[in-house]
């Protein structure tokens, strides 16, 4: 018994170290494929805003052909004018223009931009920016799937790293026990 007290109390704060480097190495990662998620979402939502502020048409923005966001991985634009009511969209959820959530305007009015994760439907999530210009919004946004799964496929991998890690380090600290045991 004394024996475990001890490889256990030698054990722990290598687990805490373990611990949180795979925590942090999870949370850098994950956060990276996040953030790069916008990034088309962002050029496209300031160029088009920028578009449209300097005369533009709506017409000239929007693509005419409809992305199935619960289906395609590919950018949408969606214009909306100063109410929140839709001018022009290129994205489709069950035949319609999924709804933004409550707040993301009044947000982006006041601070000229708004990025948010947007679940308009279960089992459909959305990387969206929101740009205000003059007259209204521009909203881009791509599904998230890929880079969902990108996050999926790193929990596993820090996961199983992470418990290996505990493991090994848990079973040498036994085996160095028992051999400074053996040598008194």
């Amino acid at each position: 018994m004394k024996t475990i007290k001890q490889v256990i109390k030698v054990w722990l704060p290598f687990a805490v170290t373990i611990t949180a480097f795979a925590m942090l190495v999870y949370a850098a990662v994950q956060q990276s494929y996040r953030q790069n998620a916008n990034d088309p979402q962002i050029q496209m939502a300031q160029d088009g805003a920028d578009f449209l502020a300097n005369g533009g048409s709506v017409d000239e923005l929007v693509p005419s052909s409809k992305v199935s966001v619960s289906k395609s991985l590919a950018p949408f634009l969606v214009v909306y004018d100063r109410s929140g009511t839709e001018v022009a969209s290129s994205v489709t959820l069950n035949g319609q223009t999924p709804e933004i959530p409550a707040g993301v305007f009044d947000y982006t009015m006041e601070e000229g931009q708004d990025r948010i994760t947007w679940e308009p439907q279960v089992g459909v999530r959305i990387a969206a920016v929101v740009v205000y210009y003059p007259d209204g919004y521009v909203l881009a946004g791509r599904n998230l799937r890929e880079v969902e799964d990108r996050e999926n496929q790193l929990t596993l991998f820090v996961g199983t790293t992470w418990a290996l890690a505990l493991l090994a380090t848990f079973v040498v600290i036994i085996i160095g026990e028992f051999m400074t045991r053996e040598r008194n």
